[in-house]
């Protein structure tokens, strides 16, 4: 195991006392005090100097293996085109693309007028340049770049610091001058009314829920509400629909939605509720050819296709397409004359054309891939944009040609310092859990990799939320796949990667079949000759790192190292608390301690921060974000502390905290390549492979 250095002391947090009760229940936590009580401002001088302690010590640990992060920091780079381009897509008066210039951290974004020859690459003009608008900002993120129809002005989102509240500002692209009245502390969205008068943002509360719509005129500094959200475990978001004619509001949790709709020609009447919040259920719509189509799960889980006339928004759905048990349809876009699905087949991604009642899947090249719906700015064009990627196919763009049924490569990802796809070989297994479900896993390794010779493994999962891991191509893993180890995914429970039956199986009250999965996928791999007891290091982020340190406080002899990136582990305070955002919108997918003593008891039973017992753990390396408002930073502060004062043992345990980031770490393409060397390094330490 990989030992904390004899000559490096780490840091011990204070602990003070502190107790709640619940439901007649007393916990003690004497790390409470590592939440800042002034949050989302952090400024206790104690927390920071312990938060800046952990940094120093990880600093120091990681020294010794600096030439070792910088080149796996150089293979990744070196295999990302820096003067990369996207595939250009038109959207009204406009033909559109963004570049990086060689050597930039972000995007440069460019159009030009749709009568140029698209046959050349002449008449680009600068739009936005992400480069100089992030100058002088340690955390720079686009949220969205939105021309008006009549293509005089640019409404534009960022956030500066990872916190995820946006500032909109609209630029005059004639003069190249902003307008007059920014609009701060909003979700990003931004939708245009059609006569390019006014346009529509969610802003943001004091505690970071969306909840309410704007209408603000070009020209003026009032704003008009359009739409409240009062229930504070309902999240609001705004998109127009692919036909540009309506706006729809969407108003919802992990499980229930309510939609409405106001016609784009006038973005100040107030929206029509196409159909009213029934708890369960989840539903999504958009407009095309005159119709409204809803994805809605009111009859199958699985979710099926319905649709009204535009001119009736509120009479009875009908039915278009069903779903089934075998058949889950997760996303939707509404064209022109016909609708395109997102489904999954026996857990296989596809992609669907319904047209009418007649419902066609488009081949794949592969069997085993992932593959979604793409950037389709317009209702009626000839081609349906995707993006594919395999374990070993580099990310793809493909049109999908209605006329011919071809599918035409518009873009490869490119691996300039080469790649060679036959050098690598994947497979997908079905392991059976304890309690008899099969678990996919899908594996990835080299060529000259071999079972049974005693190879490290690295094991990923998430497992929340209904959100699928597929199996997707990475350029930074070949890192780890050239140094000899096998690259595993689990698709466990709470994922929904075999159906939406997969999530509800990992979730609330059957919450530990999520982990009780990975742990099971990790002992079946061992047992397979994947690699020997003791050969797996694991990570997972967010609701993936409360997977993390649930499973190592069940199994933690499995593991070599883990890797908890902005690890939610402190469930149960975090539930109890619902003067944070995310508390009173996550009720549906953990339970709420605060009313039902049984989903306290449930939580409490598997909290991984609760449940840190006096024992020996493996290796670990845990990130935070000091801005992050989705898993804040105390989390992964009280679990490091927490640990240091109660685990027996002496291996390595590290923590880094991003001090000017949020949820998604640093925001610069470099830089993020940087955190990945560190992480891989991190495994490779793990391994007492950190030679080359």
């Amino acid at each position: 195991m990989l030992k904390s250095p004899a000559d490096t002391s780490f840091p011990l947090a204070a602990q003070k006392p502190y107790s709640a009760t619940h439901h007649g229940h007393t916990r003690t936590d004497p790390y409470n005090w590592l939440r800042d009580q002034g949050y989302p401002n952090v400024e206790n001088e104690e927390i920071l100097s312990y938060l800046k302690a952990e940094n120093f010590y990880f600093d120091t640990v990681m020294k010794p293996y600096e030439t070792l992060k910088e080149n796996l920091f150089r293979e990744i780079k070196g295999r990302i085109k820096e003067d990369e381009q996207g595939v250009p897509w038109q959207d009204g008066l406009y033909d559109y693309r963004w570049a990086y210039k060689k050597g930039a951290q972000y995007r440069t974004w460019y159009y030009r007028p749709r009568s140029a020859d698209p046959f050349t690459n002449d008449g680009w003009q600068l739009l936005f340049d992400e480069v100089q608008e992030a100058e002088g900002h340690e955390f720079f993120k686009l949220g969205v770049l939105a021309v008006s129809p009549n293509g005089k002005y640019l409404a534009f989102s960022v956030d500066t610091n990872g916190s995820e509240r946006f500032t909109v500002f609209i630029r005059d692209l004639q003069t190249g001058e902003l307008m007059p009245g920014s609009i701060e502390e909003t979700s990003g969205e931004v939708v245009w009314n059609n006569k390019s008068t006014a346009l529509a943002t969610v802003k943001v509360s004091k505690e970071w829920r969306p909840y309410k719509v704007i209408r603000k005129r070009l020209k003026g500094s009032s704003e008009q509400l359009l739409f409240e959200e009062k229930d504070t475990s309902f999240f609001v978001h705004i998109h127009a629909t692919t036909s540009h004619k309506y706006m729809i509001i969407r108003s919802a949790d992990h499980v229930t939605a309510e939609s409405h709709i106001i016609p784009l020609e006038r973005l100040r009447d107030m929206p029509v509720c196409l159909f009213k919040r029934k708890t369960g259920h989840d539903y999504y719509v958009d407009h095309g050819g005159g119709n409204i189509y809803i994805r809605s799960n009111k009859d199958q889980k699985n979710f099926c296709i319905y649709w009204v006339m535009e001119e009736e928004p509120n009479s009875p759905w009908r039915m278009l397409l069903e779903g089934s048990d075998t058949r889950y349809i997760h996303g939707m876009q509404a064209f022109a004359s016909f609708v395109v699905l997102e489904d999954r087949i026996d857990g296989q991604d596809q992609i669907s054309i319904l047209k009418g009642k007649k419902c066609a899947q488009i081949k794949m090249p592969e069997d085993v891939f992932e593959v979604g719906i793409g950037h389709n700015a317009e209702a009626d064009q000839p081609f349906v944009r995707l993006v594919y990627s395999s374990l070993i196919t580099p990310p793809t763009v493909f049109d999908y040609m209605l006329e011919t049924e071809e599918l035409v490569v518009r873009k490869e990802q490119e691996i300039p310092s080469g790649y060679d796809k036959d050098n690598y070989r994947s497979e997908r297994l079905m392991i059976e859990a304890r309690d008899g479900a099969r678990i996919p896993v899908s594996i990835v390794y080299h060529k000259e990799w071999q079972k049974d010779k005693g190879n490290p493994l690295h094991l990923y999962g998430y497992g929340a939320y209904g959100l699928g891991m597929s199996p997707s191509f990475s350029a930074a893993r070949l890192s780890l796949l050239d140094r000899g180890f096998a690259y595993a995914i689990a698709h466990i429970r709470g994922g929904d990667e075999m159906g939406y039956g997969w999530y509800e199986a990992g979730k609330l009250k059957k919450r530990t079949n999520t982990f009780n999965d990975f742990v099971d996928c990790a002992r079946a791999l061992t047992r397979k000759g994947y690699t020997e007891k003791g050969g797996i290091t694991i990570s997972g982020g967010s609701a993936g790192g409360e997977l993390m340190g649930a499973v190592l406080n069940q199994a933690p002899d499995l593991f070599a190292g883990a890797v908890l990136h902005v690890p939610f582990v402190d469930v149960l305070n975090t539930m109890l608390d619902d003067s944070l955002p995310l508390t009173p919108i996550e009720w549906p997918e953990w339970g709420n301690p605060l009313k039902s003593r049984n989903d306290y008891e449930t939580i409490l039973a598997y909290c991984p921060y609760s449940n840190i017992e006096a024992k020996d753990y493996p290796p670990m390396m845990v990130t935070g974000g000091l801005n992050d408002p989705r898993v804040t930073y105390w989390e992964p502060a009280k679990w490091t502390a927490k640990l240091r004062a109660t685990k027996t043992d002496d291996n390595l345990l590290l923590m880094k905290i991003n001090m000017g980031a949020g949820h998604g770490g640093k925001s610069g393409r470099f830089e993020r390549f940087y955190e990945i060397a560190e992480e891989y390094c991190f495994l490779l330490m793990c391994f007492g492979r950190t030679e080359k």
